[in-house]
């Protein structure tokens, strides 16, 4: 599909928003609800234990299929079904945490010989002798079915009930993996939050019940929940219950407020509904990230995001948008290698250097990263071999074309004034340093001196000769100046 820049941020989001949900549900699993006066934060700890800014199983056996999708295998077909299964036996060997019915069909399909076949004859077994098997465990990794369908809704309910069924054989674990998969395409595609538009794909026999379920969602808070959220309705529940039930804020850029908060606030009530917290909020961040996109999802949290395996939050982002076809870097990237930018000091704050590309890469012609820099915080796109070894870095991607380009503006400044406050030297870039490097450093400085932004931005641009910013990027900075 020819995905505009908004929605190839969305996209990205779907991904990174399920770790971050469940990252930050891993240090209250099976614990009460949490008070509303509480913060919630990334703890680490858990049943892993996990360290802080580790995401649990829920992730990793979603980052298994996305990694299958990424391949542009067809999820439905038995070989890439195979190589699902196949995956996530090998990551269970070593996992720290898995669902007790998800480890018993895997390790009973292992013994039968491995493979979807096996998977799903043993899942279908274990709910025929017991009934009981709608667990929460296929709809916590649906997510990626989404992506790698979005241009085939009925390709996607296929497929996220035929995932469902390789571990959670019952028809609700399905039915709730199609309505998820269902609301995460619309929501990547439009923007809009809708969990009823895959309705119409659940059998008639059901269709009315889960209408009612859903509307329950809508009247309850999340820890009304709590006490039945390892079920895959009331997780499911749950994760709508915190979505829909969590005002959106007004954009207020003078205030720092912004509707892409939403995303964070409605997280934080995912937990603390309580008990099942990181399937709840992995559940709620797939589809919160498809909404608002992985620039909507907070600095704080996309600095210590990490886990199977071997990914952070950059990586992340990366391996979605592969999904959907769009992992390159843009064709004219050489340009910044070819004449590259010094890095400069911040007029403002020596602490803190601006510059391209070419001093964060590995290249020949790249200029030298300054040797004080402890990390390096990128607006563009970044790829795996374009960060320097040993060098600390933060994905905090920037685009034109955003909805909430405000908050990501605002983000950055926020990161950066975060970081030196803990004694850092950061280097701020994106490709050429000619637009969102001038304008994150501008509003930067107007803060920290309490200057006019367009005082700032004449001095960064003194710094940064040839910098031009956008109509966008222009109004963005004077409404947040405001």
């Amino acid at each position: 599909m020819d995905l505009s820049i908004e929605q190839l941020d969305r996209v990205g989001g779907t991904l990174l928003a399920t770790a971050a949900g469940d990252a930050l549900g891993a240090g209250y699993e099976f614990e009460p609800p949490v008070p509303e006066d509480q913060p919630v934060a990334m703890i680490g700890g858990g049943l892993g234990p996990f360290a802080p800014g580790e995401w649990t199983d829920d992730t990793a056996m979603a980052i298994a299929i996305a990694e299958i999708a990424a391949t542009g295998a067809d999820l439905r077909s038995e070989q890439a079904l195979d190589a699902i299964v196949d995956r996530w036996y090998w990551w269970a060997r070593n996992a720290k945490d898995i669902g007790v019915q998800t480890r018993n069909v895997l390790t009973a399909a292992h013994a039968a010989g491995l493979s979807a076949k096996s998977a799903r004859r043993e899942a279908e077994a274990l709910h025929r002798r017991t009934g009981l098997t709608a667990g929460n465990g296929s709809l916590m990794r649906t997510a990626p079915v989404a992506l790698a369908h979005l241009d085939d809704e009925d390709a996607l309910v296929e497929a996220a009930r035929t995932i469902s069924e390789l571990t959670h054989f019952d028809p609700e674990a399905g039915d709730a993996c199609v309505l998820w998969c269902a609301a995460i395409r619309h929501a990547v595609l439009t923007g809009e939050l809708d969990v009823r538009v895959g309705l119409r794909h659940i059998p008639g026999g059901r269709r009315e019940l889960w209408v009612t379920r859903i509307d329950a969602a809508e009247q309850n808070r999340p820890p009304a929940f709590a006490s039945k959220n390892g079920w895959v309705v009331a997780a499911l529940q749950a994760a709508w219950s915190a979505i829909a039930t969590t005002p959106v804020p007004d954009d207020d850029p003078t205030a720092g407020v912004f509707r892409a908060d939403h995303l964070r606030l409605a997280l934080e009530a995912a937990v603390r509904g309580g008990h099942d917290t990181d399937t709840v909020a992995a559940i709620a961040g797939g589809l919160l990230g498809a909404a608002y996109g992985a620039s909507a999802v907070p600095w704080q949290w996309r600095q210590v995001l990490k886990g199977w395996p071997g990914l952070n939050a950059r990586l992340l982002v990366n391996l979605a948008e592969t999904i959907v076809g769009e992992p390159k870097p843009p064709r004219h990237r050489n340009a910044e290698l070819n004449r590259p930018r010094r890095p400069v000091r911040h007029p403002h704050d020596d602490g803190v250097w601006l510059g391209g590309l070419a001093a964060l890469r590995n290249h020949p012609t790249s200029v030298d990263l300054p040797d004080e820099v402890d990390v390096a915080i990128s607006l563009c796109r970044v790829g795996d071999d374009e960060i320097r070894d040993g060098t600390a870095h933060l994905d905090l991607r920037i685009d034109d074309g955003l909805p909430h380009l405000q908050y990501a503006l605002l983000n950055a400044v926020r990161a950066v004034e975060q970081l030196r406050a803990d004694g850092q030297t950061v280097y701020l870039h994106c490709e050429h340093a000619v637009d969102r490097t001038p304008a994150v450093a501008a509003l930067y400085g107007a803060r920290r001196h309490g200057l006019p932004v367009q005082q700032a931005l004449d001095d960064v641009i003194g710094a940064l000769p040839g910098a031009e910013l956008t109509e966008s990027l222009r109004s963005a900075l004077e409404r947040l100046s405001r």
